[in-house]
């Protein structure tokens, strides 16, 4: 008989949740699947090679669990239990760098560049 854990217990040990209640109400809501399949209980038992797909955040998961775990450790130890199956998120506007103010010619005061320009032809050093 292959071993199994609750999976709330695990996502939790796995630290993609910060309480096990957390992990538990994302199950119960129907926003979790394991192997494809739609779960509703937090007490569904997991086991090494089901693939779970949750959401977290704004993304969407895809995970395949590695092994079960005892307890919840340290970073390093948690991301030992899973291989991360997720596609590269697409970036968001919030993360792209604010784009160049333009004006126009003339308006407001010169740029530094402006500046040099119109000393060299006021002759000025």
């Amino acid at each position: 008989m292959t071993e199994k854990l609750r999976i709330d217990k695990w996502l939790w040990f796995a630290r993609f949740f910060k309480t096990r209640t957390l992990a538990s109400e994302t199950v119960t809501a129907g926003h979790a699947r394991v192997n494809r399949q739609h779960i509703r209980k937090a007490s569904h038992g997991i086991s090494v090679g089901d693939v779970l797909t949750f959401p977290q955040g704004d993304a969407i998961r895809v995970i395949e669990v590695v092994a079960l775990g005892e307890r919840r450790g340290p970073a390093a130890e948690a991301q030992a239990l899973y291989k991360d199956l997720s596609p590269p998120q697409p970036r968001r506007r919030e993360d792209l760098p604010p784009p160049v103010a333009q004006r126009e010619d003339g308006a407001g005061r010169p740029t530094k560049k402006e500046r040099r320009e119109t000393d060299k032809l006021r002759d000025w050093d």
